[in-house]
């Protein structure tokens, strides 16, 4: 990496991962010090770590520290390398795992020799942007059958500590349908951190994932460069190698108090709750990197926004929810059918999927619901008419074998299950579907054995 002669050694204030030095002539054209750049930390002689200019204020240029600044003295010298903070892009990084700063933490070869790129870089311009049309295939009914994931689309996974979002989102990196899963994960403890590498691995989909890891210990600073980092390079495989890619991030509420730590060490006014007044626009501007690129492949983007005390007007989740195209909603270990939306799934029901599709999310949902209020009837000793007694036995069925996280399913086989589900329990004019759609696709008699196949699943 370039380095200038230069070195600048009025350090004016180190707080938490800042520095702030003072850069004499700093608006002189031979200044090397420009806002994003990076720069060098020496301390005693040798390199002590990588910073970034995060602001600069007359001669004061303030800098995070990606090692953080623990046993950093005053008497360190800073040199400006008049260049963005950059991630490897090459298809020798698939199948590698990176920290928050870009460094390989898997003991695999050293990638210095291979082309960069920079990160942070503007969202896609809208005339390079398609409509969105084609279906990310899970095998989780729960998303491909009531909320079905389309290609471009960003949206959220709310929920609250406790709950198994990690597993829920391994689990869709795994049998997702993508060319490409780009991971990043922040303020990650070991454990999951293990968890995920251990579920690629073993799954044998480390091929096709990269993976960037901020770990709880690691610095604050590299929880904000993780995101960017993945979706650079997310980026650079959708529209250099039209790659269909999915992006998963899991804590964007991580990301987030990171953002706000920084804020109020450079003495930023907060708003709500503590975190800074540009919380939003600095979600929306990496939920916009999901994209279709018109002639390219796509970026979509799944992002777990956990919900402090299960409170959606939390301002992460809050903010969120005007960014992203829906949410699914992780609730006492099942995604959540009532909570749980997307807003481009009509752009792909009933016109890349079956038929029956939209009458069987329907009428499935409508069921669901009136068994939930069956099984309160049921709670507070009422009668219940022949009509609950129904929808109870259907309850049953849809929560063992669509709500479960552990069911694996393809859209088609679910389809099938759903009209089997249906007729077990209720007669073919109770749905109020379409005739048309009953004579094709109603079960008969000799096709329901529910009993085997739910023992099977």
């Amino acid at each position: 990496m370039p380095q200038s002669l230069l070195r600048y050694t009025n350090i004016l204030s180190i707080v938490g991962d800042l520095i702030r030095v003072e850069v004499p002539n700093l608006s002189s054209s031979n200044s090397k010090a420009k806002y994003g750049d990076l720069a060098m930390i020496e301390q005693n002689g040798e390199n002590y770590s990588l910073a970034q200019i995060i602001k600069i204020d007359n001669e004061e240029v303030s800098l995070q520290v990606f090692a953080g600044c623990k046993g950093l003295s005053t008497n360190a010298a800073v040199c400006f390398l008049d260049q963005p903070m950059q991630v490897t892009y090459s298809p020798n990084i698939l199948g590698r795992i990176f920290d928050g700063a870009g460094q390989p933490i898997d003991h695999g070869p050293e990638l210095e020799t291979d082309p960069k790129v920079e990160i942070d870089g503007p969202s896609v311009n809208p005339v390079r942007r398609t409509l969105a049309s084609r279906m990310v295939r899970t095998n989780v009914p729960m998303i491909d059958v009531f909320n079905t994931l389309v290609e471009s689309q960003k949206i959220p996974i709310f929920s609250v500590a406790g709950e198994p979002y990690n597993k829920f989102l391994a689990r869709i990196a795994i049998q997702a349908e993508a060319d490409v899963v780009v991971f990043a994960g922040m303020g990650l403890i070991y454990d999951d951190y293990h968890f995920f590498k251990t579920q690629f691995e073993e799954a044998g989909v480390s091929s096709r994932t990269v993976m960037f890891v901020n770990q709880a210990s690691d610095p604050t600073v590299e929880r904000l460069l993780a995101p960017d980092m993945a979706l650079s390079v997310a980026e650079h495989f959708a529209v250099d190698e039209s790659k269909k890619v999915l992006v998963l991030l899991t804590d964007m509420t991580s990301y987030a108090d990171a953002m706000k730590e920084i804020g109020v060490a450079m003495d930023k006014i907060p708003a709500n709750r503590g975190y800074m007044g540009d919380l939003y626009s600095q979600l929306a501007k990496r939920y916009e990197k999901a994209c279709d690129y018109k002639g390219a492949g796509s970026v979509t983007l799944l992002a777990v926004t956990t919900m402090p005390g299960n409170d959606v007007t939390h301002p992460v989740p809050d903010n969120t929810g005007y960014i992203t195209e829906g949410q699914f909603y992780l609730h006492e270990g099942v995604l959540d059918p009532f909570g749980s939306l997307s807003r481009l799934k009509q752009m792909v029901v009933g016109k890349e999927t079956r038929e029956d599709h939209s009458a069987i999310m329907s009428v499935m949902i409508r069921f669901y619901s009136d068994s939930v209020e069956a099984q309160q009837k049921q709670a507070m000793a009422f009668e219940l008419s022949e009509y609950d007694k129904k929808t109870l036995k259907f309850g049953k069925y849809f929560k063992d074998n669509f709500m479960t996280l552990d069911v694996d399913m393809s859209l088609e086989d679910a389809l099938d299950f759903s009209w089997k589900i249906l007729a077990e329990c209720f007669d073919p004019e109770e749905t109020l579907i379409k005739d048309s759609l009953l004579e094709m696709y109603w079960p008969f008699p000799e096709q329901l054995d529910l009993e085997a196949e739910t023992t099977e699943g």
